[in-house]
C-alpha cells in the first residue's frame, strides 16, 4: 500500500485534481464577474460551473475528466492521511487529519460531478445556498441550537481568516519545487496571495452570515457560496468589490493550475 501511495499513478491523480480544482474556481470567478458587471442570473458556485462545462460542444466528456481529476485528488489526500504528506511536518497528526477531511470533501464533490456527467443527478446550481439554510434550520431546532450554529459560524470565520493569512504569508511556498524559475515563483506569488485571500474572505463571509442566523435565530440569514458572493455587491463599494472578489477566485483557479505543475507530491 505504501508503494502504491508513492506511485506515479497517485502523483498523476494529484496533479489532475489540482487542474480540476482550478477549472472549477476559474469558472466560478468568471460567473461572479458576470454577476458583478451585469447582475445576471447565473449561479456563482460549483453547480453553476458544472452547467457551464455541460453547455460546451464536448458535452459530458469534460465533466467525466473533471470528475476523474477530483477522484485522483481524493485518493492522493487519502494517502497523505494514511502515510503522511511530503515535507518535514507531513506526518504530524493534525496534518494527517486535515488530509483526511480534504479526502472526504473531494470524494463528495467527485461523486456529484460524476453523477451529473452520467445524467443521474443535477448540477447542484444554487444548492449551496439551500444546503446552508437547511442545515442551519436543523441545528437551530436542536436544544442549544443557537449556540451550536454560533460555534460553527465562528469556526468557519476563523478558518477563512486562517486561509487568507496563510496566503499572505506565502505558506504554500514550502510545498513548491525548489528548481522553479523566478518567473514561475512570481506567477505563484501573484495568484497564490490574491487567490488565497479571496478564497479565505469568501469563506469568512459564509461564516459571518451563519453567525447572523444564530444571533437572529433565523436560518434564512445563512448563505452559501452564491449568495455570499452576491452580498459583496450590497456594500458601499457596490459591484466593484464583488468583481474584485471574483477576480481573486479566478486567480485561485490559475494558482491551482500552477500547483498541478510545481507542487511536490
Amino acid at each position: 500500500m505504501r508503494s502504491v501511495a508513492r506511485s506515479d499513478a497517485v502523483r498523476v491523480g494529484a496533479r489532475s485534481g489540482f487542474v480540476a480544482r482550478g477549472v472549477l474556481y476559474l469558472l466560478i470567478g468568471v460567473l461572479a464577474v458576470r454577476i458583478g458587471m451585469t447582475g445576471g442570473g447565473e449561479q456563482a458556485d460549483r453547480g453553476g460551473a458544472l452547467e457551464q462545462i455541460a453547455a460546451t460542444p464536448a458535452g459530458a466528456v469534460p465533466l467525466w475528466a473533471l470528475g476523474a481529476g477530483l477522484v485522483g485528488m481524493a485518493l492522493w489526500r487519502l494517502t497523505e492521511a494514511v502515510f503522511g504528506a511530503a515535507g518535514p511536518d507531513g506526518h504530524k497528526p493534525g496534518k494527517r487529519a486535515l488530509s483526511a477531511v480534504r479526502s472526504v470533501f473531494y470524494a463528495f464533490v467527485a461523486a456529484v460531478v460524476l453523477a451529473f456527467a452520467a445524467g443521474a443527478g443535477d448540477s447542484g446550481a444554487g444548492e449551496t445556498d439551500r444546503q446552508s439554510q437547511d442545515a442551519t434550520a436543523r441545528l437551530l431546532a436542536l436544544p442549544a441550537g443557537r449556540w451550536l450554529v454560533g460555534a460553527a459560524a465562528v469556526g468557519i470565520v476563523v478558518a477563512g481568516l486562517w486561509i487568507a493569512a496563510r496566503a499572505v504569508r506565502r505558506k504554500y511556498r514550502k510545498h513548491l519545487d525548489g528548481a522553479m524559475s523566478e518567473n514561475a515563483r512570481r506567477y505563484m506569488d501573484v495568484t497564490g496571495v490574491a487567490g488565497g485571500v479571496a478564497r479565505g474572505v469568501l469563506l469568512a463571509a459564509v461564516g459571518y452570515f451563519a453567525l447572523r442566523a444564530a444571533i437572529d435565530f433565523d436560518p434564512d440569514e445563512a448563505k452559501g457560496m452564491d449568495d455570499a458572493i452576491r452580498s459583496f455587491a450590497q456594500t458601499g463599494a457596490g459591484p466593484w468589490l464583488l468583481v474584485a472578489l471574483a477576480a481573486g477566485l479566478a486567480l485561485f483557479g490559475l494558482f491551482s493550475f500552477g500547483m498541478s505543475r510545481w507542487r511536490r507530491v
